[in-house]
């Protein structure tokens, strides 16, 4: 079989010298060669296109059509040959596995699914979708993951749930971000925003609608396996969990609190929106600048439809939900707050800085069982009062530092007499050797339980003569055993 080139050879042979051995002698090839290429060129037809000869397994090629559109260009080359080896092919599994790859490159042309590009405007379109986060204090946390499609301005915000409230409020937090609100807001088919599908068209879950009304915005979805308007939260998902959820290839440590990965999401924000993006050649920050004059105001309240039921904080800084308390923040008292159930948790959350935001979470507990936790209490409600001057004197003796507090407390805790007299003292050497050295010597007799008339005097001359914060050591000149001088009067 002669390829392309030495056919071409052969020809270019015979029309110089218009004989076919004096070509077949150029060409190097037999004269009966040189006639056959000839004679075809003369007659029209290509000489350099082979001519197709018959297979054994061209009488099965309907069949083999058959089964890859039945299967939908899925079934494999060894089924197919048992099928064929029962209606009594009789070549190899080799021939088989090429008839086959071929209907499957003709099912795949006649079937392949057209993508039109998504070209995006400014101030049109966002999404967002979810992520599984890492696990705080053995709690599955999910990232919200959202983006403006036009300057790949990326926010991302933890949460412990995927419900319609959190939705509402990773909203709002997203939209004062960006500092505006889109056009559109394309995400997936989940239950909070899709509740059906008829005749392939979505249905929106009504609980969602008057949040887009409210933020001036059009909620929509995504169609289902289109890269197009899937793959850009996608692979913002993708890499949010590459650095932010700890494995073997990022070495990032497990995270101790909440607030520990509230810190890394943001961290991860302001890293890439900071640096230039690989499809753009710009850096999303710049451009959310300029997609900025395109989006719509953010209103001044945010949406508190589904936060659940609202209740005011007492005096006691707790809210009664079904006859229990739960404790909130004390800088609540007297303000809002919506409470709601999810699971076996209650959620309390409240406009702070203009945003809504969860403020406490406790478990459902039984009347006479109140929730109630001391972070959201000061000292002094726990019954840790802290020391406050009510004359000139006291004043006098608190303004020598902590220590003098913590001394006025442990003293009075030990029912110590003569405070009074013992403080006037403490002011005094203040006056003389420094307020530095007498704060330290009375926190030393506050920890050592040391409040005699002349303690504090022996203390500050003691810590006086010494380097201070140089502990003593053993050394060639110096040691820390004690003397064994008593020992010689033993028995004596």
């Amino acid at each position: 079989m002669k390829s392309d080139e030495e056919i071409m050879e052969i020809l270019e042979a015979y029309d110089l010298t218009g004989s076919y051995r004096a070509a077949a002698e150029l060409a190097g090839c037999d004269h009966h060669t040189v006639r056959r290429y000839v004679l075809l060129r003369g007659t029209g037809v290509d000489p350099t296109v082979r001519a197709d000869r018959p297979k054994m397994i061209d009488e099965f090629m309907p069949k083999i059509e058959e089964l890859v559109e039945r299967s939908g260009g899925r079934i494999g080359g060894d089924v197919v040959h048992k099928k064929l080896r029962a209606m009594g092919f009789t070549g190899t599994d080799r021939t088989t596995r090429r008839a086959v790859a071929a209907a499957k490159k003709s099912y795949r042309a006649g079937n392949r699914r057209v993508h039109r590009p998504w070209i995006v405007e400014p101030g049109l379109w966002m999404q967002w979708d979810w992520g599984f986060g890492p696990k705080v204090d053995g709690r599955q946390t999910q990232l919200w993951c959202a983006w403006l499609a036009w300057s790949r301005f990326r926010v991302v915000i933890p949460t412990f749930d995927k419900t319609l409230p959190t939705i509402a409020a990773c909203l709002d937090t997203t939209f004062r971000q960006f500092g505006g609100v889109p056009t559109y807001c394309l995400t997936d088919n989940e239950k909070t925003v899709t509740v059906d599908h008829v005749a392939r068209v979505a249905v929106r879950n009504p609980d969602i609608l008057p949040i887009g009304r409210h933020y001036g915005t059009v909620m929509r979805t995504c169609m289902p396996a289109d890269p197009q308007s899937k793959g850009g939260t996608e692979a913002t998902v993708r890499i949010a969990k590459r650095d932010l959820v700890p494995t073997e290839v990022n070495l990032r440590v497990a995270y101790s609190a909440f607030a520990d990965l509230e810190v890394a999401c943001a961290e991860f924000t302001a890293e890439v929106n900071g640096r230039l993006h690989r499809e753009t050649r710009q850096v999303p920050a710049q451009m959310l600048a300029e997609e900025r004059l395109r989006l719509h105001l953010v209103p001044e309240q945010p949406y508190v439809g589904v936060f659940g039921e609202t209740r005011k904080v007492g005096k006691d800084s707790t809210v009664s939900v079904g006859s229990v308390r739960y404790s909130v923040p004390h800088a609540l008292i007297d303000s809002k707050v919506w409470v709601r159930f999810h699971g076996d948790e209650l959620v309390v959350a409240a406009v702070i800085d203009g945003m809504v935001t969860e403020i406490a979470r406790h478990q459902r507990s039984t009347p006479g069982n109140p929730r109630i936790r001391d972070e959201h209490y000061p000292d002094t409600a726990r019954g840790q009062r802290t020391p406050k001057p009510v004359n000139a004197a006291e004043a006098a003796f608190l303004a020598i530092g902590p220590g003098a507090a913590q001394w006025l407390m442990e003293a009075a805790a030990q029912g110590v007499t003569r405070i009074r007299f013992k403080m006037a003292e403490a002011v005094t050497l203040a006056k003389l050797r420094g307020n530095q050295a007498v704060d330290r010597a009375l926190g030393t007799a506050a920890l050592a339980g040391r409040f005699a008339e002349h303690d504090l005097m022996a203390i500050l001359d003691y810590q006086s003569a010494r380097e201070p914060d140089i502990p003593s050591r053993a050394s060639e000149t110096h040691s820390l055993q004690p003397g064994t001088s008593a020992w010689a009067q033993l028995g004596r």
